[in-house]
């Protein structure tokens, strides 16, 4: 309960800091960005992007009280479960359940450092695309499902930021 009331002191803060439309229910996306940025130290902007949109259950694009403290819960205390469930979510771009090839490669794209020597760094990218579903894709459909990843996780659990960090880390 105390952890609960401490959120929503924090919720109330940084609503009362911003000087924004949506103050009066929430945080907005830059609010949010900004929020992860400083508080988790999130850098990457597609990674952030989805997890508002993970934590902004109704899609009204304003993270309302209620979605702060059921998403930080999961983020912050979450069970293995809920985590996967959490990390598959954010990876999932389009949405339509599946974690595909053009998925990881954006999203690998997008976290990787790039090399200034590497004459195309998108080769090494397609070649981490290949092992990890090798490694991932259980059903050999060239794509991962909510159980193809949940079944690597549990064998694994390093694999459950794969395609980038979207937990906080442990500071």
């Amino acid at each position: 309960k105390s952890e609960v009331e401490c959120l929503i002191k924090l919720f109330d803060t940084l609503v009362a800091e911003s000087s924004n439309r949506f103050a009066a229910v929430g945080f907005d996306r830059n609010m949010f960005r900004d929020t992860l940025h400083s508080a988790f130290g999130m850098t990457d902007d597609m990674i952030m992007d989805r997890v508002f949109r993970t934590f902004d259950r109704d899609n009204d694009s304003c993270i309302s009280v209620v979605e702060w403290v059921e998403g930080l819960s999961v983020f912050l205390r979450g069970t293995l479960e809920e985590r996967i469930k959490y990390c598959f979510e954010v990876y999932d771009l389009n949405g339509d359940g599946y974690i595909s090839r053009e998925e990881m490669f954006q999203m690998l794209k997008n976290s990787l450092l790039k090399q200034p020597s590497e004459e195309d760094p998108d080769e090494g990218i397609k070649d981490l695309v290949d092992i990890a579903l090798k490694k991932m894709d259980y059903d050999h459909d060239g794509k991962l499902s909510f159980m193809d990843f949940e079944k690597a996780v549990r064998d694994e659990n390093l694999l459950l930021e794969a395609f980038g960090p979207c937990l906080p880390d442990i500071k």
